[in-house]
């Protein structure tokens, strides 16, 4: 079976300044990337963000199919688990997701369950930073259980390196 892979990268131009996230999907001999500008940002927000809008991506695709392609007992768009008739295998192709940012990969793997069990403070008691980021990315992880992967960046890894050109691009074009 087909998988997506996703890789993402986010980055900003002093810590908060201008920033960017970007991200690149290959399925198959498919490919797509997106990109996107923050004014007033942090690095951190900006690897979030990329995740985010990767799985967003994701998650959209599948809902317009299931709106374009209305099928009787399809009412809602299924779960992951729930195999529907008639559905293109990549609706429940799997999904992994490669970042360069320990932050992301650890927060989503290991920290989040704790984090929500604390009441969304760290385990020193502190409130944790990026809260809705880190709610919308749980919601969207929810639903598409993708695998994430921890890439070095600037290592020669060329989709890594595609995100990452992306991201310098933007906050080289956008920011003042």
């Amino acid at each position: 079976m087909k998988e997506f892979v996703v890789y993402t990268d986010g980055g900003c131009s002093h810590n908060p300044g201008p920033g960017a996230w970007a991200f690149l999907i290959r399925y198959g001999e498919r490919l797509y990337e997106d990109s996107g500008f923050e004014a007033e940002t942090t690095n951190n927000r900006m690897e979030l963000m990329a995740v985010i809008r990767a799985l967003n991506f994701l998650q959209e695709l599948r809902a317009n199919y299931v709106n374009r392609n209305p099928s009787p007992g399809l009412e809602k768009e299924p779960s992951a688990g729930e195999r529907t008739a008639g559905l293109p295998s990549w609706f429940f192709a799997p999904v992994s997701i490669y970042t360069d940012s320990q932050y992301v990969r650890n927060g989503i793997t290991k920290w989040i369950e704790g984090w929500k069990a604390r009441g969304w403070h760290t385990a020193s008691k502190n409130p944790v930073k990026n809260q809705e980021l880190w709610e919308t990315l749980d919601s969207l992880v929810q639903i598409l259980h993708p695998r994430f992967f921890w890439v070095e960046g600037h290592a020669g890894n060329p989709d890594n390196e595609r995100c990452d050109t992306l991201v310098r691009s933007l906050i080289k074009s956008k920011a003042p």
